[in-house]
């Protein structure tokens, strides 16, 4: 038998590079690429390897950069799913911080059935220099290391522990991962020294490979059984998971559907296994669903459950099938979930094998005239909401209804929305209309926040003729960002729109349900006397009255005309910077804002920071962005209500006690130096306009 003498890294590239995933007539590479960061385990290794052949064979094995190693799965977890789990990325990390980056991802990977390939460096083998660095220690157990947190979160963990091994574990490894009822998370760990071993590796082993992804058809009889209990249905139901997506399945469906009028709810991820305006379609089902979806569940007397793991948003907890009377049928190709609520009839099969049995079973079935007509009204009646929630009602700041309604009506039907964590997976489920089968991307079984931004560079590696629209807030954004830098060093385009409230406005409005009151759920600068983030100074002081007159400063008409003209510049490249609309010529401006700077002070006393910040905003939109009068007290009034702050903080703006606080502040304005708005004092240390925010950022990180 011929053989060549490799390194264990280099024997692991080139395995992979040979390896294709075979779907009937479709045939692609299984690892598309390798993701890596290199450092202490990993450099001597699998990164040498990589280097070696970009320079023999530079197309055998693409290698890819990243910022964050949770990132790179997350990508290799994206770039899965828009494959249909055909295909995905090997993910290689240095030994200990790097490795444990990954679990995050891992646990994303396996939760949503998503196959990515993890190589966490490990520890030397030999041991000889224990304990180096970056090494986890227990004294009770020296074999081992911060890589058995893996364990639980995959669906394969070996550890190579000697050359002779990699043959056996590589192709475990491959099994699981073209396996369609096991695939998850697959993890080989390889030790520092083992990486750079030499091992004469059979030519065998290196020559193409094909995996065919099992379809899996149900059992001899099951269809008929299946058929024979829909067809005696009065009101059967369908609930359609990732399955569908992932067998290529939504044509099957569709055709089974039209064949029996029956009506499907849609999972997160079974989102697009029909299109939003097909007559069968009744949209998101569960604790985030539609009115229709969730009526007809509610009383269906029949559940078919296809290529859906039943998490507890889909039930709504288990409370969404109210019928006393309700059996499930439940189609998946993983046992483990088509035995599920007890189901009459599981039926172990893939998705579009089981649809085209049972569309031939029931080819005389039709629901009765009576449920059409009440499918068709649901369906009418959820319309009609979504379309009044996509219309701009003229706010100070657009609802997220609103938002999504903007964003829908400017993507084109095969891009690709993606997202994951906070309010929007719930606002999407309901309202976004998709309009392909991968036009959806939600991750929504670990609702990771940060997995937005590496996901939209996966779906965009996945499908260049699609253009990836990430929607996320400001929470998830923060959390990992950095693959931005990554997405401009490969040139690959995706879109993301920032809704930014903040904070973390999903879990704050939970928090102020419980009673928690939105505790450590602002995004806000520290409050030393109070020692939390949920206060900070908000002080309107009389600018144009006093603090100008006696810091020498001067109003915008006595100004130069060159930096009148050179303000207006300024005030553009905000708005294009920041993405925020204004109009850098307001027609109310300059205004008489001492009205609306005692309302503000007024709101504080009354209503706190956080109900003075809000006004605050209300009140400069409606002078940049809208074109309001702040100086009309009716304009006031309204702001108020559009705030839903009570009417009566209007007369308290004029009362002694907010003149005298209004008076206060300016004084202590005037005392620290102020000449401007918006400045910000620390420990007496003065920062004065939006461009020296960096500056007060990095004071403030000194404590």
């Amino acid at each position: 038998m011929a053989t060549r003498k490799m390194s264990v890294g280099q024997a692991i590239v080139e395995f992979l590079s040979h390896q294709y995933t075979v779907d009937g007539d479709h045939r692609e590479r299984t690892i598309a690429g390798v993701f890596g960061i290199f450092g202490h385990g990993n450099v001597a290794g699998i990164g040498r390897a990589l280097k070696q052949l970009s320079i023999s064979d530079p197309g055998l094995m693409p290698y890819h950069q990243a910022r964050n190693e949770q990132a790179m799965v997350h990508e290799s977890s994206a770039f899965a799913r828009m494959s249909r789990r055909r295909a995905t990325f090997a993910c290689a990390s240095s030994v200990g911080p790097g490795a444990t980056n990954m679990l995050t991802g891992a646990a994303v990977a396996t939760t949503n059935r998503l196959p990515v390939l993890l190589f966490p460096a490990d520890t030397f083998a030999n041991r000889v220099s224990d304990p180096v660095l970056q090494q986890l220690e227990q004294p009770y157990d020296l074999s081992m290391s911060v890589n058995d947190a893996f364990k639980p979160l995959s669906k394969f963990f070996d550890r190579i522990n000697r050359p002779e091994q990699l043959f056996s574990s590589l192709l475990g490894a491959m099994r699981v991962l073209t396996d369609p009822a096991e695939t998850g998370a697959v993890t080989i760990c390889l030790p520092e020294d083992v990486q750079a071993e030499t091992i004469e590796v059979p030519e065998e082993f290196l020559a193409d490979r094909e995996w065919h992804i099992r379809r899996p058809r149900p059992d001899i009889g099951l269809s008929k059984v299946a058929a024979n209990a829909i067809a005696k249905s009065k009101k059967p139901f369908i609930v359609a998971g990732g399955g569908i997506i992932y067998s290529d399945a939504h044509d099957a469906l569709a055709k089974f559907v039209e064949t029996t009028g029956i009506p499907v709810g849609v999972s997160q991820a079974g989102m697009g296994s029909l299109n939003w305006d097909h007559p069968q379609m009744c949209g998101s089902v569960g604790a985030t669903g539609t009115t229709a979806a969730n009526r007809l569940a509610k009383e269906a007397d029949l559940v078919i459950g296809i290529g859906t793991r039943y998490s507890d948003f889909t039930t709504a907890s288990r409370s969404i099938f109210q019928n006393p009377d309700v059996k499930f049928i439940n189609i998946n190709v993983t046992a483990f979930d088509a035995f599920k609520h007890g189901s009459a009839i599981p039926v172990v099969a893939d998705a579009r094998t089981a649809l085209e049995e049972l569309t031939s079973e029931l080819s005389n079935f039709k629901v009765s005239a009576d449920y059409a007509k009440r499918i068709s009204d649901e369906n009418k009646e959820w319309d009609a909401i979504v379309d009044a929630s996509f219309v701009d009602q003229k706010l100070a700041k657009p609802s997220q209804s609103e938002i999504i309604g903007a964003v829908q009506a400017a993507t084109d039907p095969r891009d690709v929305l993606v997202g994951a964590a906070g309010s929007l997976p719930g606002d999407l489920h309901k309202l976004w209309r998709v309009r392909d089968p991968l036009g959806y991307h939600m991750e929504y079984a670990f609702s990771c926040m940060g997995y937005e931004i590496a996901a939209g560079l996966g779906v965009a590696r996945a499908d260049s003729s699609r253009t990836p629209v990430v929607m996320m807030g400001d929470g998830s954004y923060l959390m990992m960002h950095t693959e931005l830098v990554t997405a401009v060093a490969e040139r690959l385009k995706f879109i993301v729109v920032l809704v930014q409230n903040h904070g973390y406005a999903s879990i704050g409005h939970l928090s102020e349900d419980i009673g928690s009151q939105r505790f450590g759920t602002k995004y806000r600068f520290r409050d030393a006397k109070s020692n939390n983030h949920e206060s900070g100074d908000v002080l309107p002081v009389d600018l144009g009255g006093k603090v100008f007159p006696i810091s020498g400063g001067l109003p915008l008409g006595a100004r130069a005309p060159q930096r009148q003209a050179y303000r207006l510049v300024e005030l553009e490249r905000f708005s294009q910077f920041l993405s925020q609309p204004l109009h850098i010529k307001p027609k109310y401006f300059p205004v008489a804002g001492d009205d609306a700077a005692r309302l503000i002070v007024a709101v504080r006393q009354h209503d706190g920071d956080a109900a003075a910040m809000k006004i605050t905003g209300a009140v400069l939109s409606a002078v940049w962005a809208q074109e309001r009068n702040i100086a009309d007290s009716q304009v006031l009034a309204a702001l108020l209500s559009e705030q839903g702050l009570p009417s009566a903080r209007l007369e308290q703006a004029f009362s002694q006690s907010a003149q005298v606080a209004y008076e206060a502040y300016t004084q202590q304005a005037i005392d620290a130096g102020v000449f401007g708005a918006p400045s910000y004092v620390v420990d007496g240390e003065i920062f004065w306009g939006q461009d020296r925010l960096g500056f007060l950022e990095r004071r403030l990180a000194q404590g």
